[in-house]
């Protein structure tokens, strides 16, 4: 998926924007300088907010591409531990009673409830770990060492800690997991599917609710003759949590 920055001029200079730095524009900034389509807004969105795009199809953001990857195999650690936390002896009974046959719709709760909780841990783990904003202020801070190295220490800090909780968090996923799959051998292939489907509704819920920030976002920005700004951060906010 090509990725091209933003070129804005201006009087002074020609500046270019990559898509977070176009997304954190203030209001009066993204006013006159964010001319982009419904289109291209969707586009970008996607490209920082899938978990496959953002891993593993190269962009031009300043997040390092280790942790990136990185970030991926550790949502899906988190995703398949989930499933197996709600794996109960009352559904590996229920599975026997139904002689072994799969059904998914006896487990969509507790697929959603997974999806729904290695999603909010997987933005956790992003917001602590990517370092674009820190680059970003790197970039706005140019002329200050003093910030410079200050920033730079900052981004060591989050990579050790990231790298620290994760291999926590794996060792516990490895333990528990391994334990699980020791007790309940033929329930295995029944975690697998649970997790392949709360993994599918991962990869298929960003193409979706990111048109509502899209949507916000285009709106405030479209009518120059009235202060949308409140809508503008709404905006925002629904792209951070969501």
């Amino acid at each position: 998926m090509k990725n091209d920055p933003i070129k804005i001029e201006n009087n002074q200079t020609d500046e270019i924007y990559n898509d977070y730095e176009l997304f954190s524009f203030s209001y009066k900034k993204a006013l006159i300088y964010d001319k982009r389509t419904f289109f291209e807004y969707y586009i970008s969105l996607i490209r920082t907010k899938h978990p496959i795009i953002f891993s593993f199809i190269p962009m031009n953001d300043y997040n390092s591409i280790l942790i990136k990857i990185s970030l991926f195999l550790l949502f899906f650690a988190i995703a398949y531990t989930i499933n197996a936390l709600f794996f109960t002896e009352k559904k590996i009974h229920k599975i026997y009673e139904n002689g072994g046959i799969y059904n998914y719709s006896f487990f969509l709760p507790e697929i959603l409830c997974s999806f729904i909780l290695s999603h909010l841990l997987y933005n956790i783990l992003r917001a602590v770990s990517l370092s674009e904003k820190n680059i970003v202020d790197i970039k706005n801070n140019i002329q200050n060492d003093k910030k410079i190295r200050q920033i730079r220490k900052l981004i060591e800090f989050k990579y050790i800690f990231f790298y620290v909780i994760g291999l926590i968090f794996l060792f516990f996923f490895w333990y528990y997991l391994s334990s699980f799959c020791a007790v309940f051998k033929n329930s295995q292939i029944y975690l697998i599917k649970n997790t392949l489907l709360s993994l599918s509704f991962s990869l298929i819920y960003p193409f979706f609710i990111n048109i509502l920030p899209c949507t916000f976002r285009l709106i405030s920005l479209k009518d120059l003759n009235k202060n949308k700004e409140c809508l503008y951060k709404s905006s925002k906010v629904i792209y951070i949590i969501l």
